[in-house]
């Protein structure tokens, strides 16, 4: 194997596999937006924020589900990793994968995953506040759960806590079937939000109108998608995201990758 050692090595490895994506939707009419620090990066610095080194992009529920049950490379270059099929799997959220690269995370010891892009569905939520609140502390409470079943680390700050949801005599795919049915609903409502992770929160919710449609927007030279609402959705989640963070919050993720 080869390490990887150059950030712009790495960052050609996760274009490639969203020029890949992107040509998948394309020819298959999904929909996808890039999202988070990717479309912060797009809309300040028109790629990358600098000192970045991943990619982020959003679905719809539908159009993620469909992406998953068809999107197939017969290359042999790329998978997309579902987290419904995957045995000891940490996410709970989609990723494509370059099969000829592998990186070294501890939240994966045990599962070998390669360079990848993050691909996170995006729900409905209720529009009701109080229980809305209700939903995201039981979200929570369910992803810790998950976590320690599936981690052989410590995932928690307490190791009373990690040892009681450890021995909890459920599985980590039961924990994962119980969050599902608490994130997706199938009746449409007014307001949206990424439910796959434990940590965003209230703020990360956006109006569906946000993503009724798409917009092209410049990310490294090349026109992606995202969503029409960008602006609104980076300022109920990011606040002033066109300002830069303090110089020590400008944090890689300090990857280790390879060329296998």
């Amino acid at each position: 194997m080869r390490k990887i050692e150059d950030i712009q090595e790495l960052r050609s490895i996760q274009m490639g596999i969203l020029d890949e994506v992107h040509r998948f939707c394309e020819a298959h009419g999904l929909r996808y937006f890039l999202s988070s620090g990717t479309l912060i990066g797009a809309v300040r610095h028109k790629g990358y924020i600098p000192w970045d080194d991943d990619i982020d992009i959003y679905m719809p529920r539908e159009d993620y589900e469909k992406f998953l049950a068809s999107y197939r490379d017969d290359k042999g270059v790329y998978r997309a990793i579902n987290p419904k099929m995957e045995a000891h799997y940490y996410y709970t959220f989609a990723k494509v994968v370059d099969l000829r690269t592998k990186m070294v995370e501890t939240e994966t010891e045990g599962y070998e995953i390669g360079v990848y892009m993050d691909i996170f569905p995006v729900d409905y939520v209720t529009d009701n506040l109080s229980r809305r609140e209700r939903v995201f502390r039981l979200k929570k409470l369910l992803y810790k759960i998950r976590r320690c079943k599936i981690s052989n680390t410590n995932p928690l700050q307490s190791y009373l806590a990690y040892w009681c949801y450890k021995s909890l005599p459920v599985s980590a795919h039961y924990v994962f079937r119980l969050i599902q049915r608490l994130i997706v609903l199938e009746k449409p409502t007014c307001t949206v939000c990424n439910m796959t992770e434990a940590g965003p929160k209230m703020k990360g919710c956006f109006p569906a109108e946000d993503i009724a449609s798409s917009v092209e927007i410049e990310f490294e030279g090349k026109q992606y998608k995202t969503m029409v609402g960008y602006k609104d959705y980076l300022e109920r989640t990011y606040g002033d995201y066109m300002t830069l963070p303090p110089v020590e919050q400008r944090v890689t993720h300090h990857f280790e990758a390879y060329w296998l």
